[in-house]
């Protein structure tokens, strides 16, 4: 292949946003940060929400600089963003409300309803994922408790990623990857689960037609074309719409025994296997089988991730104390170690209004000396994001039966260095970290293969391999 070929990726997440310029010159591939926003979604009248206008035209905005760069000469794009939310349509295809950000509180306290209508052991064999306040099953029955009138006049439900390549294209799918972290999407049946559907009373005619990564969802809509300066056609792709699926798509693992954690908000700390693993063992341990690309199941635990050290940050920023998170970083390293562990997935941490407030009262709580310096509290969030990380691997070791001796991380976490180093030690396995952008490489390599350009995944991760430095990290 003598010619190179430009993709772009949008990469949406719950923090922050990227548009990304890939080229691909037949050997390797080199991705460029050509647009950066920030998301966090708003606040109105009690409720928080995503702001997809703003999110819409930030997309927009990273397919003009990419039109500028390249003359227009880009071979397609495809769009990834965090997993369950969702926006509703009416008949006529309008918008009925802005989506639900996942942290609003409509939720609280809907699992204790759902199960009394249908049983947990029976929602996890339909879909065998992991039983969170946020999963989309929860956030419809809120919206059917609280807004019956918007889901009985729906036509339809999309996905953020979903509704957003829907805004470009004017075609309407839910892709494979994002459907899945729904809790309403069967595995083994690879269809909606009716049965969930039935017994709580939610239409399933608003669900859509499953499309698969590397698949065309179309063009850009005239208007959108237009706006952004193009005159070619430009191809919207399905990827691994699942910003998790696409991230677990780039890392090059060596052998089916090692495991991935993608580091960023959450923690995605699991397994990548040919089968869902659906019994009473990974329901007692909240493990979920959220599906990836190539029909892969990726067998795994969410865990609260670097939200904790992003909120800390906001934080100290009003406070007047803007530090980078490098600084952050440098200043944990210098802290006392093990002065005190939390753990990441209490619900205080949840959506607290004083992150660094909230670590603190946790400590006294639980009886542990309190962080009185951000160096010592950085320091405790690394460390006990690394003993949630060990603990995970243990029962994954269990549950699949295999010894784990390497932890591949991937994503914008892995650049705390210390994290790693970390996970390392507190672990006694070795770590290789790398790609960093892996969501968005991955968006691009279910592109490739939809486009022929690669044969599949397996030589999609050779062609990460040869294309950044992986960083190994050894027990101390």
């Amino acid at each position: 292949m003598s010619r190179t070929i430009n993709l772009l990726a949008c990469d949406l997440g719950a923090s922050n946003g990227r548009a990304q310029l890939a080229r691909f010159d037949g050997n390797k591939l080199k991705l460029d940060v050509i647009h950066n926003f920030t998301n966090g979604g708003a606040r109105l009248n009690g409720n928080f929400y995503w702001d997809i206008l703003a999110l819409f035209a930030e997309i927009k905005q990273g397919i003009k600089k990419a039109v500028k760069v390249t003359d227009g000469d880009i071979h397609s794009m495809g769009l990834d963003t965090w997993g369950v939310d969702y926006g509703l349509l009416d008949e006529n295809g309008k918008l009925m409300s802005l989506p639900y950000h996942y942290r609003d509180s409509r939720t609280d306290g809907i699992p204790a309803e759902v199960f009394k209508e249908i049983g947990k052991k029976e929602i996890y064999q339909e879909t065998g994922i992991q039983f969170m306040q946020i999963n989309t099953l929860f956030q419809l029955y809120a919206e059917l408790k609280e807004r019956p009138w918007i889901l009985n006049n729906a036509a339809t439900l999309l996905f953020m990623p979903d509704l957003l390549n829907y805004l470009l294209t004017g075609k309407k799918y839910n892709e494979h990857t994002i459907a899945s972290t729904s809790q309403l999407f069967n595995p083994l049946k690879n269809t909606w689960s009716e049965t969930i559907f039935k017994s709580l009373g939610i239409p399933v005619d608003i669900m859509q037609e499953v499309i698969y990564p590397g698949n065309k969802i179309g063009g850009l809509l005239p208007e959108v074309k237009e706006e952004c300066g193009l005159n070619n056609d430009l191809a919207v792709m399905a990827v691994g719409s699942h910003d998790t699926a696409s991230a677990v798509a780039a890392t090059p693992l060596e052998d089916e025994n090692g495991v991935y954690l993608s580091s960023g908000t959450w923690s995605l700390l699991g397994m990548e296997l040919t089968e869902p693993v659906i019994n009473e063992n990974s329901l007692t341990e909240n493990f979920t089988n959220e599906l990836g690309v190539e029909n892969r199941v990726r067998f795994l635990k969410n865990i609260t991730g670097l939200w904790l050290i992003q909120e800390c940050k906001r934080i100290w920023q009003r406070e007047g104390r803007d530090l980078s998170y490098s600084e952050i970083s440098r200043a944990a390293a210098q802290a006392t170690p093990f002065k005190y562990r939390l753990d990441p997935d209490d619900p205080v941490f949840m959506k607290p209004e004083n992150m660094p407030e909230v670590i603190k009262e946790y400590c006294r709580k639980t009886k542990q000396a309190v962080p009185e310096t951000i160096g010592e509290m950085a320091r405790g969030v690394y460390e006990s994001l690394a003993f949630s990380y060990d603990k995970v691997i243990k029962r994954l070791e269990k549950l699949v039966d295999r010894k784990i001796k390497n932890i591949h991380m991937v994503g914008g976490g892995i650049q705390a260095e210390l994290l790693c180093q970390y996970t390392a030690d507190i672990s006694k396995r070795r770590v290789l970290a790398g790609p960093v952008e892996a969501t968005a490489t991955g968006n691009v390599l279910a592109q490739l293969i939809g486009l022929g350009e690669i044969k599949d995944l397996k030589e999609g991760r050779e062609l990460v391999r040869n294309s950044i430095e992986l960083k190994e990290y050894l027990p101390v």
